[in-house]
């Protein structure tokens, strides 16, 4: 591949692209893998999959909220593109697990319309999909702040050092440590969101910035998954996603050359399964490998079945959400 001029706007031109090869990673993380296997420490690292949907998330915001910086019409695209798929899953998966004689009505519908057992005791079914709703309550406010005043692009900076008192700080981590694995995705989402000015400007970088982005990316994979081969569970797993931070801007801007000089048909997959990535996301995981990896097919032969059934299952529901309620 020779080196030509990287161009931002290919990142928004490449998004559906990325959010495909984002959602390939979070199904890789999710398959089970023995703590033994050589490729045990690469396979966490498919984690990173969430960081690089926050990111491309912030970029796309950024340019939604430029052409139409409307609060009322923000939080209504948002709600109508998450809610409706949402409540659906989320219905199909907390109502069939219900104890009428015990259970809580109350929390049954605060797990199902906004997962608040995510909040209050960290539970991880979907907990992105509580996550990214909170992140697009505070954004318009963060996007209206930096447009005004430029100089608080800085915040993400703060935000790191925050996640810093949340691990090592005692009452703040007390207070809120344990949800943890949101406070460490929000620096990046708001990085995201500052970098859609950039994208957006079509701001220009020589050549040779090929060669930084390939140095940061091994640095900082290899530390990644060193850290999750040989010291897993024996360190703060905020560390590492603060690692995730130049490894995700590094990989994405990577693939996004990558994505210039593959063939056609690859893009157009990519790009199908990133319209997906949300149904994708709902899915794979409770609806469909859950009773796949019983079975001890391998990690590959789980995977593959995994993307067969859930993709047509997301593509159907992706289906069922543009009729009922058309964005």
């Amino acid at each position: 591949m020779s080196l030509q001029e990287i161009q931002l706007k290919d990142v928004s031109r490449y998004r559906g692209e990325l959010m495909g090869a984002a959602i390939l990673f979070i199904v890789l993380f999710h398959v089970e893998l023995p703590r033994s296997d050589a490729f045990f420490g690469l396979r966490r690292c498919g984690n990173i999959g969430v960081d690089m949907f926050l990111f491309l998330s912030g970029l796309g915001l950024w340019f939604s909220w430029v052409k139409n910086p409307s609060f009322k019409q923000f939080y209504q695209r948002r709600l109508l593109r998450i809610f409706p798929a949402w409540l659906i899953m989320s219905s199909l998966y907390y109502i069939p697990r219900f104890d009428m004689k015990t259970g809580s009505y109350i929390d049954l519908i605060g797990d199902i319309t906004i997962n608040w057992d995510f909040w209050l005791h960290d539970e991880l079914t979907f907990w992105y999909i509580p996550a990214i709703m909170m992140l697009y309550l505070w954004a318009p406010l963060y996007m209206h702040l930096i447009r005004k005043h430029p100089v608080y692009r800085w915040l993400p900076v703060l935000m790191i050092v925050w996640c810093i008192c949340v691990q090592w700080v005692t009452p703040i981590h007390q207070a809120v440590g344990h949800i943890e694995i949101f406070w460490s995705r929000v620096p990046i989402f708001f990085l995201g969101i500052n970098f859609g000015e950039q994208v957006r400007q079509d701001v220009k970088m020589e050549k040779s910035t090929l060669w930084l982005l390939l140095l940061v990316f091994l640095a900082t994979a290899s530390a990644c998954i060193y850290l999750e081969q040989v010291k897993h569970g024996r360190f703060p797993l905020f560390a590492e996603r603060m690692i995730y931070i130049p490894l995700t801007v590094s990989l994405l801007m990577l693939l996004t050359e990558l994505f210039r000089h593959t063939p056609v048909w690859l893009n157009r997959s990519c790009a199908f399964l990133g319209t997906l990535s949300l149904e994708l996301y709902l899915i794979h995981h409770h609806f469909v490998m859950v009773y796949i990896s019983p079975y001890h097919l391998g990690y590959w032969l789980t995977f593959l079945l995994t993307l067969v059934i859930a993709v047509p299952l997301a593509w159907l529901l992706h289906q069922l959400i543009k009729r009922i309620m058309p964005v």
